[in-house]
C-alpha cells in the first residue's frame, strides 16, 4: 500500500528506539513510512540498533539491510541526517563528530524550525537516573520489557484472530501503573530543566517508548516514541508545526476508507 501513497515532503523528520536486534519489532512498517516520506533532515534520535540484544544473540534478518539501504539512499539523494545514538546503541558513542556514509553521528545538536524556534535534540538517556546510575537495573528492565513483548505477541494473536487492532501491553502499563506514570513525569521535568538550560524553546527526544508533544511545563516537549509496538514519529512541516504521526492508525484508517470506496463502487 505505501508504494501507491503519495510521498510526502516534509522539512524535518524525527524517530527513535527501533531496537535492531530485538525479535518483535516492527521494521516492515519503518520501512513503509520512510518510503511514504521525504525529509530535508532526519534525525534518528537514538537506539536505532539494540546492541544490548545482539550481544546476547544476534538477530539481524535481510528487512534491517532494507532499511538501512533505504536510509543511505535517502542520505547519497541529499537528505541530511543525523544519528544521535542512545543508550542500547551507546557503542556508536566512539565516534562522535564522525561520519557513516553520509549520515553525521552526534550525541546532542539544536534543530532549528522554519519559525526561528530552537529545539534540543537528545536521546535522553543521559537524564535517566537509572541508565546512569544503577545499569544492571536498566537491563532488568529491559528483560521484563522483552518479557512483556512475547506476552503481548499471544495477546494479539487472539485479538487478530477476533478482527481486533493491534493493542500494546506495555504502553496500557506505563499509562495506569501510577510509578511508571510518575517516572515519565520525572523524565520531561528533567529534559525541560536542560531544555531551558540550554537556551532553546524545547527539547526533543526519545528513550522512554512515549510518544508525546505538550508544553505543559513551560517550555514546548516532544518525544519522538518507538518503532518496537508503537510505530510513531514527529515531523515537522513547512510551516513549522510540529506532528505527531501514529503510523499503524493512519495506514489502518487509510485501508479501510480504500475499503470503503470499493464496496460503494461496486
Amino acid at each position: 500500500m505505501a508504494d501507491d501513497r503519495e510521498v510526502r515532503h516534509v522539512r524535518a523528520l524525527f524517530l527513535s528506539d527501533v531496537h535492531l536486534g530485538m525479535k518483535p519489532i516492527r521494521s516492515r512498517q519503518l520501512i513503509e513510512f520512510l518510503r511514504a516520506h521525504d525529509a530535508e533532515t532526519i534525525y534518528l534520535v537514538g537506539d536505532i540498533v539494540d546492541g544490548w540484544r545482539l550481544a546476547k544473540q544476534w538477530h539481524w534478518p535481510g528487512e534491517y539491510n532494507m532499511l538501512i539501504d533505504l536510509l543511505l539512499a535517502k542520505a547519497n539523494a541529499g537528505t541530511r541526517i543525523v544519528y544521535l545514538p542512545g543508550n542500547h546503541d551507546e557503542f556508536l558513542r566512539e565516534y562522535l563528530g564522525t561520519y557513516f556514509g553520509e549520515i553525521e553521528l552526534v550525541d546532542r545538536t539544536i534543530h532549528t524550525s522554519a519559525t526561528g524556534k530552537t529545539y534540543l535534540v537528545i536521546h535522553g538517556d543521559q537524564f535517566d537516573v537509572v541508565v546512569m546510575n544503577a545499569k544492571w537495573l536498566a537491563h532488568v528492565g529491559d528483560w521484563a520489557y522483552n518479557a512483556a513483548l512475547r506476552v503481548n505477541i499471544a495477546i494479539n494473536w487472539v485479538r487478530r484472530r477476533l478482527g481486533l487492532q493491534y493493542w500494546s501491553l506495555s504502553a496500557w502499563a506505563k499509562q495506569k501503573v501510577k510509578n511508571a506514570v510518575s517516572v515519565i513525569g520525572r523524565f520531561e521535568e528533567a529534559l525541560v530543566h536542560e531544555a531551558r538550560e540550554s537556551g532553546v524553546d524545547g527539547v526533543i527526544c526519545g528513550h522512554i517508548h512515549f510518544a508525546d508533544i505538550h508544553d505543559r511545563l513551560g517550555i514546548q516537549y516532544i518525544n519522538t516514541g518507538d518503532w518496537v509496538e508503537s510505530c510513531t514519529a514527529i515531523v515537522e512541516n513547512h510551516d513549522g508545526g510540529f506532528e505527531l504521526i501514529k503510523w499503524t492508525e493512519m495506514v489502518t484508517g487509510e485501508s479501510r476508507r480504500i475499503r470503503t470506496r470499493r464496496a460503494e463502487g461496486q
